[in-house]
């Protein structure tokens, strides 16, 4: 053996899945706040996490198996799964999966960028809620990397344009130059921008009063290489709103925020069905909200109505040809 039962720590024992004094001492650790205790739990649930596996590979396995033969009878399952639970235990305690890490971090509130699961976006997609678990994570990393290479501006909410006439003339000749590489309407993405900023009444600026430029709150994840703004958004969690903070990404102008979306969007391989679907804007919001590009639930219903509603009957719009591409924009 390479460390006898007398020398291991009274905590480590409790990692034998048949000793049961040593999971009472784990118990009594951690009521006294003996900061051993979280790791030696963290890695007890890491083992019934790989002792779980273990089993479905077992199950799998048996539906193939030999009823007849020797080695599938009730004895041999029995010392078998005896053995995979102390397989389960040795591997949580040799630290190779990293999962009994991450718990204690989270838990212990040790490592900064680790964050709460009720922070992860939910839209009612099961592979959306996975993908945004990725995101947040890998965005809170990356904030603690780069905090000290990229600017981050603690921001507000306010306008930028003087109604929705305005919202439509001024960004339109910048909408129609982006769509082009779309195949979209660029109504359609005008209907958009004004859904995420109320008509640009809601722009987010820093508090010298700079424009961020952001028509689609797009954030500033690990893949964004420039300035960030801190700002308070809306997110659904369950279909029930909540207001957390996060960042966005900020640009120098409207046009870069209407090409940067477009890039963002026919990057991204999660918005691929949206893109084949964008010489229908039904069918492109629909799939863009099933990909998960905001949790809102009627997201694509609000932009739809916003498309088909009075602002753009009232105001319509010349094509490219008749108007200025750097008609006042700010």
């Amino acid at each position: 053996m390479e460390q006898s039962f007398i020398t291991k720590d009274p905590l480590e024992l409790s990692r034998n899945a048949n000793d049961i004094k040593g999971l009472d001492k784990l118990r009594r650790a951690a009521q006294s706040g003996d900061s051993k205790a979280l790791d030696e739990a963290a890695k007890q649930f890491e083992a019934v996490f790989v002792q779980m596996m273990l089993k479905s590979m077992r199950k799998a396995q048996d539906v193939m198996a030999d009823k007849d033969s020797p080695f599938n009878s009730q004895q041999v399952k029995f010392y078998r799964d005896m053995h995979d639970t102390q397989i389960a235990t040795d591997l949580s305690s040799s630290g190779t999966i990293g999962l009994a890490e991450i718990i204690v971090r989270q838990l212990g509130n040790s490592g900064e960028g680790y964050m709460p699961a009720d922070a992860l976006r939910n839209d009612g997609n099961i592979s959306s809620i996975n993908r945004n678990a990725v995101d947040s994570t890998q965005q809170a990393q990356q904030a603690v990397l780069d905090k000290q290479a990229i600017k981050t501006f603690p921001s507000f909410k306010t306008a930028a344009f003087d109604n929705a006439q305005s919202f439509i003339e001024q960004l339109y000749p910048a909408a129609q130059q982006a769509t082009q590489q779309l195949g979209i309407d660029p109504k359609a993405l005008l209907a958009q921008a004004a859904v995420e900023t109320g008509w640009g009444q809601h722009m987010i600026h820093n508090t010298s009063g700079q424009n961020s430029h952001n028509l689609f709150g797009i954030k500033a994840d690990r893949r964004w290489q420039g300035d960030r703004a801190i700002v308070d958004t809306i997110e659904f969690k369950q279909g029930v709103p909540a207001t957390k903070k996060a960042p966005f990404r900020v640009y120098d102008s409207f046009a870069e925020s209407m090409q940067d979306y477009v890039g963002f969007v026919k990057q991204n391989a999660r918005y691929a069905e949206a893109v084949k679907q964008s010489q229908s804007p039904h069918d492109y919001f629909s799939e863009l909200q099933k990909a998960g590009y905001a949790t809102d639930p009627d997201y694509a219903t609000k932009v739809m109505s916003v498309l088909e509603g009075e602002q753009f009957k009232s105001h319509p719009v010349e094509p490219l040809s008749t108007l200025s591409a750097g008609n006042n924009m700010k």
